[in-house]
């Protein structure tokens, strides 16, 4: 364990000593103080979990409806044991936040997932003034930069209104909490119907009982849709669907993978996706670095990706930057879906 004055870095993940309340953490614990609701973040079996007010349905979507779950607004301070904590958009999904924490003057902000480009759904991410700033490293390298959703987007409408020409379906993968609004709230809606697999459904559903107000979609089930036409039509499904039999109704089709990790050469092809759209939930090098400026904290723990790489930049630049050990790099891009 790393000892800091505020917060720990421990095997269960950020705790604050004083106030006995873990940050996402990844084993069960009394009270969990919840970023955002991507299953690497939000885990079952904490007796208490606390999370900003859009996560209600979907926490409990994920981790079943009788778990005991407290709600505060973005900006809203709560105290525990004298310690101050609130939240704050982090722009990575819908409800993502950063958890400000305040004892006797001093403030760590945590993370959590971020990303700095507006998405026009998720509520944008706001910096926040620190003294210590606990930030993910998925895409600290110079390499990752992305370019802006508006033509990640006109790409995705160009290869679907193309496949609608020729009567194909287009399959696209995505995660179903995140990315997968994205696409249905951006794309051209013009081009054909949008079709999601039921477990982007259910995300969906959730999601507006959480305000999202999302726009209408139809699930594709075997009694709803068996003798449907789908030529021409957007279907937005997670990666697992791909191979399984689910898929055989939407022939002719062309499939396609939006993820920060297309950028990595050869990483389309092991994910069998026919075409791969450069699109993440998380900073790229750029935001990653404006974000932190922003902050104004002179200490910056880096955690969840090229760690070691990335505080040793962050060193460079004259901060006092240190790396916490987590997953690899290639166990992130082998298991985890939400980039």
């Amino acid at each position: 364990m790393i000892e800091q004055d505020l917060l720990t870095f421990s095997p269960k993940g950020i705790y604050c000593p004083r106030a006995d309340v873990f940050i996402d953490p990844t084993h069960p614990v009394d009270k969990a103080v919840i970023t955002h609701a991507h299953s690497d973040h939000a885990r079952w079996g904490h007796k208490y979990y606390i999370a900003q007010r859009q996560n209600n349905e979907i926490l409990k979507l994920r981790l079943g409806q009788d778990i005991h779950l407290t709600l505060k607004e973005f900006g809203e301070s709560f105290t525990v044991n004298g310690v101050k904590f609130s939240f704050h958009p982090a722009g990575h999904i819908w409800g993502s936040a950063q958890v400000r924490v305040e004892y006797k003057g001093e403030v760590w902000v945590a993370s959590g997932d971020y990303k700095t480009e507006p998405d026009h759904f998720s509520p944008d991410f706001e910096p926040v003034k620190c003294h210590t700033f606990i930030t993910e490293s998925t895409f600290a390298l110079p390499v990752f930069q992305w370019q802006p959703q508006v033509e990640v987007m006109k790409e995705i409408n160009d290869w679907w209104a193309a496949n609608a020409r020729v009567g194909k379906a287009s399959i696209i993968c995505a995660y179903a909490l995140g990315k997968a609004q994205r696409i249905i709230t951006s794309v051209n809606r013009d081009i054909g119907p949008i079709y999601v697999h039921g477990a982007v459904w259910n995300v969906h559903q959730a999601l507006n009982g959480d305000g999202a107000q999302l726009p209408e979609v139809s699930y594709v089930s075997e009694e709803r849709n068996k003798n449907r036409d789908f030529a021409g039509s957007l279907i937005v499904t997670p990666s697992s669907a791909l191979g399984t039999s689910w898929m055989r109704k939407f022939q002719p089709y062309e499939v396609a993978t939006v993820s920060g990790w297309m950028n990595v050469r050869g990483i389309k092809k092991r994910r069998n996706s026919g075409h791969g759209f450069v699109l993440s939930d998380h900073a790229d090098w750029d935001g990653l670095n404006w974000a932190i400026k922003e902050t104004g904290a002179e200490k910056v723990w880096v955690t969840h990706g090229y760690t070691d790489t990335y505080a040793r930049w962050l060193k460079q630049q004259g901060l006092d930057a240190h790396s916490v050990n987590s997953l690899s790099i290639r166990e992130e891009i082998e298991t985890s879906e939400p980039t």
